[in-house]
């Protein structure tokens, strides 16, 4: 698999997590709080790896939501790890988080709740062996976490389908008869929902489900030396899976978490103030950017890509929403680049013209 879901990746540590758990857990959980913020924040002293950068009170507090009643819904820029924040979360408190619904303007009701083989039904009528269960209807009969993501790229009236299995726990089906007509949730059900600010107003949430999630926010990285350290692991197992053995090189890493940092931020290392892009800078398109730049050295050239390779690559991150990006990545190398010292900073100015357009 190019990539298998958390409870696989990371299957010994969460073993291991659970066998050692001594913490209360809250009902139809997997792992105790404190052994899931473990499993997510890291323990070196237990050899459990550290999966997401960022707040561990985000972590707490999102824990928290889960072991309430109410959703959690994880808000932010593009490219802040919150499908992967999802993903952990649903693997540290379920032990499993492939019942996700992926949102978008095509997403119906059916993908979410529950549908059915019409050669049954046909055949047989509405019965339990004629459903076809969808993510929901599977985590509230079996007590797991569900994960929406991008739930505000999906039309009003799919989003409200959550209000009743939020609110009541309890899901309708009224093709059945009898006891199997309602399922109701079992302990350990929840939702994980999952929203882009960049999509805010495209089908804004309404105020009944709003009140039926706790909303936290997931930031970029701030710490410079931390998302780089970020960059050049996350990129060196991909360029590993990729079947590249030359690891990254930490200084065209440098050049390129900088220009991402400051592209996205909109000012230079020393202050100077310049255009933002319009394009998500995040640090999963740099993590993305580095993967391109590594293939790109080690199949044409058998060597680890440079700060020229970099230009060619930021193009296709940079030419993604605004025409306009480009023109400013291009005043950004023509301008921001030349006072800078360091031979990968020169090859970046002198590999300008390599811009399209």
């Amino acid at each position: 698999m190019q990539r298998p879901p958390a409870e696989v990746r990371h299957a010994d540590e969460l073993a291991r997590l659970r066998d050692t758990d001594t913490g209360e857990r809250p009902p139809g959980w997997a792992l105790s709080l404190t052994a899931a913020r473990r499993f997510i924040v890291g323990d070196p002293a237990a050899e459990i790896s550290r999966k997401f950068v960022g707040d561990p009170s985000l972590i707490d507090r999102a824990l928290v939501s889960l072991a309430t009643s109410r959703g959690l819904m994880l808000v932010g820029e593009p490219g802040t790890a919150k499908s992967l924040l999802s993903e952990l979360l649903a693997a540290a408190v379920s032990g499993e988080s492939t019942l996700t619904v992926q949102g978008g303007a095509a997403t119906t009701e059916d993908q979410i709740k529950y549908s059915w083989n019409y050669a049954l039904l046909v055949a047989e009528g509405p019965s339990q062996r004629s459903l076809v269960r969808a993510p929901l209807l599977r985590g509230m009969a079996e007590g797991k976490v569900v994960r929406f993501e991008e739930i505000t790229r999906c039309p009003l009236e799919v989003q409200d389908c959550l209000l009743s299995p939020l609110s009541d726990r309890v899901l309708a089906i009224p093709e059945l008869t009898g006891a199997d007509s309602m399922v109701f949730a079992r302990d350990g059900f929840n939702v994980i929902a999952t929203a882009n600010t960049r999509d805010r107003g495209v089908n804004e949430m309404s105020a009944a489900l709003k009140r039926r999630f706790n909303f936290e926010t997931v930031f970029p990285i701030a710490d410079f030396d931390t998302e780089l350290s970020l960059v050049e692991a996350e990129a060196g197992a991909l360029l590993r899976r990729s079947g590249v053995t030359a690891a990254p090189r930490r200084d065209v890493l440098e050049v390129l978490v900088t220009t991402f940092r400051e592209l996205r931020t909109g000012q230079t290392a020393r202050g100077d103030t310049m255009e933002r892009l319009s394009a998500v800078m995040s640090t999963a398109e740099a993590v993305s950017v580095a993967h391109a730049v590594g293939l790109r050295g080690w199949f044409l050239r058998r060597e680890p890509g440079t700060a020229e390779d970099l230009v060619s690559c930021l193009a296709g991150t940079a030419a993604k929403d605004n025409g306009d990006d480009l023109a400013k990545l291009r005043r950004y190398l023509e301008q921001q680049v030349t006072w800078r010292s360091g031979a990968q900073w020169k090859a970046l100015h002198a590999a300008r013209h390599q811009l399209p357009g």
